[in-house]
């Protein structure tokens, strides 16, 4: 399963903004963006003055990369993903692409509030302390459909982490197109979510254009 290993707040200072790849960290002072908001390298402050002055292919790369980093998804898997909501699913392209990236296990186990960050998210489902459906499953790729149901596994609920979790989901909050029960750490996948509820700062026409090329 590939993922990506380097450091994360360099793909935050690349795109030029927080993608709170890192949980509550980046709420707080530690945050390296915070810090060094200029893109990572030898070149890294010229690089973010001449930002302004992006090519239309410069502005699709950068909407493509930005959608990646948030969802952590390698480069094959993400245009894999867009074929299929060309080729396979009606509608809107770009909102298919999205609502794809949305219903993968790991971002699902986040947006529940389960996990600070999809890389925390990420780890928990391929250490096995999910169900889906009520079987065990550990490929934060799987992509749920309407009405799936997930929960934590009895074996994992004692755990230190998983015994202090129901606090600290009730403060979480949940989007509308998601169901949650913070005392038994389970929930389910009512619907697709709507563009509304989706990052509305990800710009999914400049990805359809950089793949329509």
């Amino acid at each position: 399963m590939a993922k990506y290993i380097g450091p994360v707040c360099k793909l935050c200072r690349r795109e030029g903004e927080k993608l709170f790849l890192k949980g509550e960290r980046c709420y707080s002072p530690k945050c390296s963006f915070d810090k060094r908001d200029y893109a990572p390298g030898q070149h890294g402050r010229n690089m973010s003055r001449r930002r302004k002055r992006e090519s239309d292919y410069g502005k699709q790369l950068r909407a493509k990369q930005r959608a990646r980093r948030v969802y952590g998804v390698l480069e094959r898997q993400f245009s894999k993903y867009y074929k299929v909501a060309l080729q396979q699913r009606r509608g809107i392209t770009g909102l298919n692409l999205l609502q794809i990236l949305e219903s993968r296990l790991d971002n699902v186990v986040y947006r529940m509030g389960f996990a600070s960050s999809r890389a925390e998210a990420r780890l928990m489902v391929t250490h096995g302390h999910f169900i889906v459906n009520d079987r065990r499953t550990d490929i934060p790729s799987m992509l749920l459909s309407d009405g799936d149901e997930i929960a934590v596994r009895e074996s994992s609920r004692k755990k230190t982490y998983f015994k202090t979790l129901s606090e600290i989901v009730e403060k979480r909050n949940v989007p509308a197109w998601l169901e949650r029960d913070a005392k038994t750490l389970a929930g389910k996948m009512s619907r697709l979510p709507e563009r509304a509820e989706i990052d509305g700062s990800l710009n999914e026409q400049l990805i359809v254009e950089y793949y329509s090329r």
